[in-house]
């Protein structure tokens, strides 16, 4: 019952619910802890005014302004409520889980009430820690809300399982065991605090002294408080109504509240719900079965992979070391890549492992949350809370139904040795296949720069490829591979490259080898090996210019290398929305190249919805989702703004950049992956790895411009808002691959700018610097 701890505490203290009542979002909070975090609101917002301007159909209203600022550096938690100039503002204390809790707007009267019972100040309004909705209250204030008493219940059965030896209530520093328990003051004494505290004479002599264990049990057995209505303290309830979904009272009834509602016994409805709720819990404790199972196959293939990973090293060491002196340098370079291969491996399955134990241990925690609220006798408080645990329980079975419990990666090295035709030349020594390569024939998709095939010494031979190149030099080998320029281009940071045998060639090839230097002058690498005449490249930099070459091989052997191509990427990506011929590539420097990309519908999370040719999206969750776009930066000055073109109930859109394997179920900032502004409707923050910092006043609202400005030359990335920069540099050193990025939730829309130039200030500062 440990992970159903969680489910038991209040979100603002931290601490196990004390005379917890229900809010209209079904979240619930302590009394106390409800009465902290009011606020008092403008008499225009009260509900008193809203019913006398017709607008009003509830007394507890949700308000436009359901924001709640993140924390940062300097102000973090739960911000007052915004957006009238008579907002309190007075400082707040955190509770112990970091909410924030706000003092109530005025003092209180003094009054002989308890504080639980005390009147609230007028036009309060409170704001649900966990789902960030804001209501105002009516006249009732907190009476208003139900108590939920099934919650108190489990909490009661919980804290009586934990506690294995009952303790004095009464001792100052460590409690010792208790001996007895008196059933007039319910308290639990240990033999020093009864002789000191509860002496045997006077009117303390008639209580009675019972052992704990008996006292435990007539705890249990004293009668439960009748739920009454909260209307008619007077009256209990008796019937349930299907269209508000809350227990009624006779009294409710006759005063015809509820006359044109369908209404049903409390009692067949409780029943109904149970069911329900029983029948909900069938499916998502099938899920958590398969989920151990599948935790028990992720383990085991750990296992297996490290095993497979020693049995290949071996196979490899073996066959290296049976060949000339020339293999010790390709040996390291081939356990390189296998050693490469074996840390992604097991970094996939191990992230899996932990994401989806995460995931179980809060499933775990919500079944037997369910299960205990199940065993309750009372049926009210039941119905209070029973939709919303169906729906809880019904949208974490879906999430374990969206591929999480098929494995990410296989046990299995897809790399092979085959030594007959590479026995040829060690030179040409490589694995037959190679995982994850970035050069592929037609159809294809982006992989970051970097993810090469080895890297080959075109210097000298070995005295053994020299000697078979000897014996089989009366062999015909291919013909030299012709380049065919008009099908070659650039797009982007991508390159395709074409080729063909020449027209007269007699000697069939069995397949080509094309290589590419490093875009700086360096060593060419072997980049593609197949029989296809086409290929393209993803993932290069950025304004660099490439050398590319092509030759043929066959069973006699390789052929020389055709002429070389040179290659210029653009500055951002190419100016035009179809590819530059090759007669353009020695030219394109001197022409303007500014960014053009869209958002990626591939890698983005499943909730974002696209329209505009994937220029403009939004999301159908109310949490945050991440998408990205389709171009990664590595290089270079580039710019591009979003538009932003509804937003409701003031939430927090965050922009900026991230890596391609950042989060995508959470707000872009929140891991060491991206790199974020998030902003209000006041002010906005940077966020990196989850860390808060630089709060800056303004926000935006409908119709607004975010700008995002990432200077890859000196390192940094700048944001800005309608034109002015918001704040000083986000961030410094920034150095890799970088995609744009945003992450929004179903209250906010934008649409994506690209190809636009550097702003022109930004421009004449960079040339001054």
């Amino acid at each position: 019952m440990e992970e159903m701890e969680e489910e038991l505490k209040c979100p603002v203290c931290g601490s196990f619910y004390r005379e917890p009542i229900i809010l209209p979002c079904s979240h619930n909070l302590c009394q106390a802890c409800a009465r902290n975090i009011l606020v008092q609101t403008p008499e225009s917002e009260s509900p008193q005014s809203r019913r006398a301007s017709g607008s009003g159909v509830s007394d507890y209203d949700y308000l436009d302004l359901d924001k709640m600022s993140l924390y940062s550096e300097a102000d973090s938690g739960y911000g007052s409520y915004g957006g009238f100039a008579s907002a309190p503002t007075t400082p707040c204390q955190k509770s112990p889980n970091g909410v924030r809790v706000f003092p109530p707007a005025m003092p209180p009267p003094a009054t002989h009430l308890s504080p639980a019972l005390a009147p609230v100040p007028r036009n309060s309004c409170i704001t649900c820690p966990q789902c960030h909705r804001s209501l105002i209250l009516d006249d009732r204030g907190l009476r208003g809300f139900p108590k939920n008493r099934v919650l108190e219940g489990v909490i009661d059965r919980y804290q009586q399982s934990k506690a294995a030896a009952l303790k004095c209530q009464l001792c100052e520093k460590a409690p010792k065991e208790a001996t007895v328990m008196c059933e007039q003051c319910d308290v639990f004494y240990c033999d020093p605090c009864r002789l000191r505290c509860h002496p045997p004479r006077g009117p303390l002599a008639k209580h009675r002294l019972v052992p704990p264990a008996q006292g435990r049990v007539s705890r249990r057995l004293s009668p439960r408080k009748v739920s009454t209505c909260t209307d008619h303290e007077l009256e209990n309830h008796s019937m349930y109504c299907v269209q508000c979904k809350m227990p009624v009272c006779y009294q409710c009834l006759e005063e015809g509240k509820h006359s044109s509602h369908e209404v049903k016994a409390l009692g067949a409805m409780w029943k109904l719900h149970k069911s329900q709720l029983s029948q909900a819990l069938n499916g998502l404790s099938d899920r958590a079965k398969e989920a151990k199972e599948f935790l028990v196959q992720l383990r085991n293939m750990v296992q297996q992979i490290q095993e497979n990973s020693v049995e290949f090293e071996a196979c490899l060491v073996a066959q290296c070391d049976a060949l000339i002196d020339a293999l010790n340098r390709r040996k390291a370079q081939l356990l390189a890549r296998v050693n490469k291969e074996h840390e992604h491996k097991l970094k996939v399955v191990r992230d899996q492992i932990s994401h989806c134990t995460v995931k179980l241990r809060q499933t775990t925690g919500l079944m037997e949350y369910c299960l205990e609220v199940i065993k309750e006798n009372d049926p009210s408080g039941f119905l209070q809370i029973s939709d919303a645990l169906i729906r809880r329980v019904h949208l974490t079975e879906d999430q374990w139904g969206k591929g999480t419990l098929t494995p990410r990666m296989t046990t299995d090295f897809d790399l092979s040795l085959d030594n007959s035709p590479l026995l040829q030349s060690i030179h040409q020594l490589d694995f037959v296949q190679m995982k994850g390569a970035c050069l592929r024939p037609p159809g294809h998709s982006n992989v970051p720069s970097g993810d090469w095939c080895l890297k080959q010494d075109k210097g000298k031979q070995s005295a053994a490829a020299r000697f078979i190149n000897h014996l089989r030099a009366s062999s015909p080998v291919p013909a030299i591979p012709i380049l065919q320029l008009e099908e070659c281009c650039t797009h982007n940071n991508s390159a395709t490259l074409s080729w063909k045998q020449p027209p007269l060639s007699m000697v069939p090839a069995e397949g080509y080898i094309l290589e590419l230097d490093d875009g700086n002058g360096g060593q060419f690498r072997e980049v593609y090996v197949g029989k296809e005449t086409m290929c393209t490249v993803d993932g290069l930099h950025f304004n660099s210019t490439y050398n590319a070459r092509v030759k043929a091989f066959n069973k006699t052997g390789v052929s020389q290398y055709s002429k070389t191509l040179v290659l210029q990427t653009s500055e951002g990506c190419n100016f035009e929305t179809q590819p530059a011929p090759y007669s353009q590539l020695v030219d394109i420097k001197k022409l303007l190249a500014v960014a053009w990309f869209a958002f990626d519908p591939g890698s983005a999370h499943s909730d974002i919805i696209f329209s505009n040719d994937n220029l403009t999206v939004t999301c159908s969750s109310y949490d945050d989702r991440v998408v990205l776009g389709k171009t990664g930066f590595s290089k270079g000055v580039h710019y591009w703004e979003l538009t932003v073109d509804r937003y409701d109930n003031h939430p927090d859109p965050a922009f900026g950049v991230a890596r391609m394997d950042v989060m995508k179920d959470v707000m872009l900032g929140k891991d060491d992956k991206a790199w974020a502004m998030y902003v209000d409707n006041n002010r906005s923050w940077f966020m990196h790895n989850n860390s808060h910092t630089n709060r800056t006043e303004g926000g935006i609202t409908k119709g607004a411009t975010i700008g995002v400005l990432l200077d890859l030359n000196r390192k940094t990335l700048t944001f800005f808002i309608n034109d002015e920069q918001q704040g000083p540099i986000a961030f410094e050193n920034v150095e890799g691959l970088f995609f744009p990025a945003v992450s929004l939730n179903r209250n906010v829309q934008v649409t994506l700018h690209t190809g636009l130039p550097v702003p022109d200030f930004y421009s004449s500062r960079a040339s001054i610097a």
